[in-house]
């Protein structure tokens, strides 16, 4: 590979390992928070939360009008102009537009909170309830505004701590929340204590960008706030159809089964969702901006996606692969006994996972772009398909149905997606991406029909025979990715010690001598603070 291809590379693994890592600890805490959740309400209780959470965050992406989303693009693309001006109108519009949106779209729930109740519960008696989520609507949306600011500027160090801190507070406070008051008031309260968490840690952090003072005249600012929030609709327009479809399925589920099958399901897809996620978020935090910044060059544009899918596989593949084997597990250990019910929906959500790694990128060429009638159109399609899916799911196979419905819905959604980018930008699937699929694909598939066809300790015993040299091929493909001088001194020296091991073996040559890296300092530095 060349200088600037090993490059590129080295920054996808560098935000990538600083946000990853951020996101692990989030999910961390909000494994514990589901965990007490489950122990403290039980499966009913845990739907419960996942229905006063569906209401939030439709209401949170109709208040948002999606400018965290369009903000990132637009503050890249002001430093990729080096336009202080630009830059600092931009800055100046997001802020006041986040605060001012929120604060509407609370509103809105005020006022709408008997015939959401009515909606959702089917009685107005838990109105006051979903009245004060109102509260945890416009605090999320005014640090999901500062976030915005934060990784359009691609300080991707701050945006990592903002989510750890964020995440970590939310979860002590809120689970002391239920502990104290296990009901419906308890519920909002810890979604509110959440919420404004979320919004201290990001306002720190928010506080210290500084940009070039100036006076907005009321055209600049109408005709700022105009960029932010053409894109920014077609956003919310995206969200609210994958929240709205989110809210829909699990008024199904409750309305053709009960709070304990929602709350089965919600266990299996928060747990599918977490590593997967991860993977997702480290990667998204310092992709976009820079898909953003060379969307006109088709062949720069198609090269960085598929960098970044061959990334994401060998990441994604290995922790795919042992939540198949140990999903009976790991429902028992992350929730309760309870639960039990969850583990093959949870099997299913995987398989759907694996072809979300797949699409991911792709879909983001239309974001960078800025096709929005693409966008909205590919949206609707692919929320209607999922939420028609486990409509007939659950007819057709009970509660299993509706991870075998997302998984089709992945399915469909992949062949959609490159057809788009295909057409838009000439993209196509790198050999080294291709061979990676032809080899991960087949090892799910082979995983997942173990763990229905055998018996559990002997499932796992064949599945992680399987996962672990897969984890250890996917790690030594990463390295050989990833310069050695790009890695964090820390990885550099336990990456020379492996070495020098294989080397008394005859394996590999003597290891050449660490190589001072100023951006490979930093990194360490920031990951230890």
């Amino acid at each position: 590979m060349s200088g600037d291809v090993k490059k590129s590379y080295g920054q996808i693994f560098k935000s990538s390992a600083l946000v990853g890592g951020s996101s692990l600890l989030s999910n961390v805490f909000a494994l514990v928070r589901s965990k007490g959740l489950a122990v403290l309400l039980g499966p009913g209780g845990f739907g419960l939360f996942a229905l006063y959470n569906s209401i939030l965050d439709m209401t949170r992406t109709i208040a948002g009008l999606g400018i965290n989303t369009s903000g990132v693009r637009q503050i890249a693309e002001a430093v990729g102009t080096g336009d202080e001006q630009r830059i600092a109108r931009t800055v100046y519009t997001l802020r006041r537009v986040a605060v001012v949106s929120g604060a509407l779209g609370a509103l809105l729930l005020l006022l709408l909170c008997k015939p959401v109740s009515l909606l959702t519960f089917g009685n107005v008696t838990k109105s006051g309830a979903v009245a004060l989520l109102a509260l945890a609507a416009v605090l999320a949306d005014i640090s999901a505004g500062q976030s915005a600011l934060i990784q359009g500027l691609r300080r991707i160090s701050e945006l990592a701590k903002i989510n750890v801190l964020g995440a970590l507070y939310g979860t002590v406070f809120g689970l002391v929340i239920i502990y104290f008051r296990r009901d419906d008031w308890g519920v909002v309260l810890s979604l509110v204590c959440v919420a404004a968490m979320g919004t201290l840690t990001s306002w720190w952090y928010a506080r210290k960008v500084q940009v070039r003072s100036l006076r907005i005249t009321l055209s600049q600012a109408r005709l700022e706030s105009s960029n932010l929030l053409k894109l920014g609709l077609v956003f919310m327009a995206s969200s609210l159809m994958t929240y709205g479809a989110t809210y829909l399925i699990r008024i199904i589920i409750v309305g053709r089964m009960s709070l304990d099958a929602l709350g089965y399901y919600m266990a299996a897809w928060n747990w599918g969702g977490q590593y997967v996620g991860i993977i997702l978020a480290a990667m998204g935090a310092d992709f976009y901006p820079r898909l953003t910044a060379v969307a006109n060059n088709h062949g720069e544009c198609n090269r960085l996606v598929n960098e970044q899918s061959e990334v994401g596989l060998l990441m994604a593949g290995p922790g795919v692969l042992a939540t198949l084997t140990l999903a009976p597990s790991v429902i028992w250990v992350f929730y309760s006994n309870k639960f039990g019910p969850a583990a093959p929906i949870l099997r299913w959500i995987c398989l759907g996972m694996m072809l979300r790694v797949v699409s991911w990128p792709m879909g983001w060429i239309v974001l960078a772009k800025g096709a929005r009638q693409i966008f909205f159109w590919t949206e609707l399609f692919s929320n209607a398909l999922y939420a028609g899916l486990v409509w007939l799911g659950l007819r057709l196979f009970g509660l299993p149905g509706t991870g075998i419905a997302f998984f089709v819905s992945c399915a469909i959604n992949v062949a959609l997606v490159y057809f788009i980018v295909h057409r838009m930008t000439g993209f196509r699937w790198s050999s080294a991406n291709r061979h990676l699929t032809l080899l991960f694909l087949p090892l799910v598939a082979v995983v997942f029909a173990i763990g229905t066809l055998l018996n559990p300790v002997p499932a796992a015993v064949v599945g992680l025979a399987i996962t672990a040299p897969v984890g250890f091929y996917s790690l030594k493909l990463l390295c050989q990715l990833v310069p050695l001088e790009r890695l964090p001194r820390s990885a550099q020296k336990l990456m020379r010690l492996l070495r020098l091991a294989s080397t008394r073996t005859g394996e590999v040559p003597t290891p050449e001598p660490l190589v001072s890296d100023p951006e490979a300092e930093f990194l360490e530095k920031e990951i230890k603070s």
